[in-house]
C-alpha cells in the first residue's frame, strides 16, 4: 500500500473494513496513535491518549463513525504502559481493558500526577533541560487524570472475539518496555503495533533487550499487513524493515563502540545514523545507546530518567542551534 503522510490535525482513518486509526499530527513525545474495531455489533479501542482532552477528541471522533462507543466499548487494549496510550483510560465506557500482565504493572510506576509535577517544576527553566522538558511534554494537560487499570492481563498470546472477528494478542516484550503487545486482525490483514513500530520517528528503548525488539519486527513482517505504528504514519513492511534494520545498524555501531572504550555520550555522538538522521527525534539516540550498553554489561549507565533527559536535552538543543530553530 506504501506509506502515507500524516495528517495536520488528529484524524480518524479507515485502514480496512470497521477498522480505523486514530493518527497524531507528528509522532514526537506523547503524539501517539490508537485504533478502533468494529464488526458491526462489537467494538475494541486500541490504546488512549496522554490526557483526557486529547481522549475525549479521540472518542467523540471515533463516536461519528461507530455512535454506539458513547455508551459501550466491549474491549479496551492497552498495547503498553506508558501514559500517551493509557491516561486516557478513565473516559472509555467499558468493563473490560485488556494489557499484558507485564503492562498493567508498570502502569503504575510513573503515575500522571508524577508527570504534571514534573512539568509544572520546569515551567519557565530556561536550561537546555527545561526546554527540552517543555518541548516532550509541555503541551499536555496531565492535571485530574484517574489512572484505570486493567482488568484482564495475559502472557505470552491471547486471542480476543469482536463479534465475529478474531483479534491476535501478542506480547513481543520486553522491549519498548516490559510487556509490549501488538494486535493484528487476519480478516482485514490490519496490525496495530504499538510502539514497538514508530514510523519516521526515532524509536525509544527503555527496557530491551534489542534483539526481541528486532523479532517483534520480523513477526509483524510476516503478517504482510496496514500497518498502525504507534507513532508516525502508517505504513507495510517497508516501515516495519526500516525499523529492524534500524535496531540492527545501532545494536552493531554501539556494541563496536563499547568494545573500544567509548563512553555513552561519545558513541552517542559519534554513530553514524546513515538514513535514519532525519527521522523524528534523532536525540533519543543517546537512551537507546544508554540501553543498549546496560545489554553489554556497562558500569557507566544513566540509571535514571532525568539524567536521560538532561543529556538528549542537550544534544536537542545544540542541533536546534546549529539549524538556528526556536528550542521553546
Amino acid at each position: 500500500m506504501g506509506s502515507l503522510k500524516l495528517p495536520d490535525e488528529f484524524t480518524l482513518v479507515e485502514v480496512g473494513e470497521g477498522i480505523h486509526a486514530w493518527l497524531a499530527p507528528n509522532g514526537s513525545w506523547g503524539m501517539s496513535n490508537a485504533g478502533l474495531i468494529f464488526d458491526g455489533k462489537e467494538s475494541m479501542i486500541v490504546d488512549t491518549m496522554f490526557d483526557l482532552p486529547l481522549t475525549r477528541s479521540m472518542l467523540d471522533s471515533m463516536a461519528t463513525v461507530v455512535p454506539e462507543i458513547r455508551s459501550n466499548v466491549d474491549i479496551l487494549l492497552n498495547t503498553h504502559a506508558n501514559g500517551d496510550h493509557c491516561h486516557g483510560n478513565e473516559l472509555v465506557p467499558t468493563n473490560r481493558i485488556i494489557a499484558s500482565a507485564e503492562t498493567a504493572a508498570e502502569m503504575g510506576e510513573l503515575p500522571p500526577s508524577a508527570l504534571y509535577a514534573m512539568v509544572e517544576s520546569f515551567r519557565g527553566d530556561v536550561s537546555a533541560l527545561g526546554r527540552y522538558i517543555q518541548y516532550a511534554f509541555g503541551s499536555f494537560d496531565f492535571s485530574n487524570i484517574t489512572m484505570r487499570m486493567p482488568t484482564e492481563t495475559f502472557t505470552k498470546e491471547m486471542s480476543v472475539a469482536v463479534g465475529d472477528l478474531d483479534i491476535k494478542l501478542f506480547q513481543v516484550g520486553p522491549a519498548h518496555t516490559k510487556g509490549d503487545v501488538i494486535a493484528y486482525v487476519p480478516a482485514h490483514g490490519v496490525v496495530f503495533t504499538g510502539d514497538i513500530l514508530f514510523f519516521q520517528e526515532t524509536p525509544i528503548m527503555w527496557a530491551g533487550p534489542v534483539d526481541n525488539w528486532i523479532a517483534a519486527c520480523d513477526l509483524i513482517e510476516s503478517f504482510n499487513a496496514v500497518t498502525v505504528p504507534g507513532h508516525g504514519p502508517i505504513t507495510d513492511n517497508s516501515g516495519v524493515r526500516d525499523m529492524r534494520n534500524y535496531w540492527i545498524m545501532l545494536r552493531d555501531q554501539a556494541k563496536e563502540r563499547f568494545e573500544s572504550g567509548m563512553s555513552i555520550l561519545e558513541a552517542a555522538n559519534d554513530i553514524d545514523l546513515g538514513p535514519y538522521i532525519n527521522w523524528g527525534g534523532p536525540e533519543r539516540v543517546f537512551l537507546n545507546v544508554n540501553s543498549l550498553y546496560k545489554e553489554f554489561g556497562s558500569n557507566q549507565i544513566a540509571g535514571d530518567v532525568m539524567s536521560l533527559f538532561m543529556e538528549m536535552g542537550a544534544i536537542w538543543d545544540s542541533r536546534c542551534e546549529e539549524k538556528d530553530l526556536p528550542v521553546s
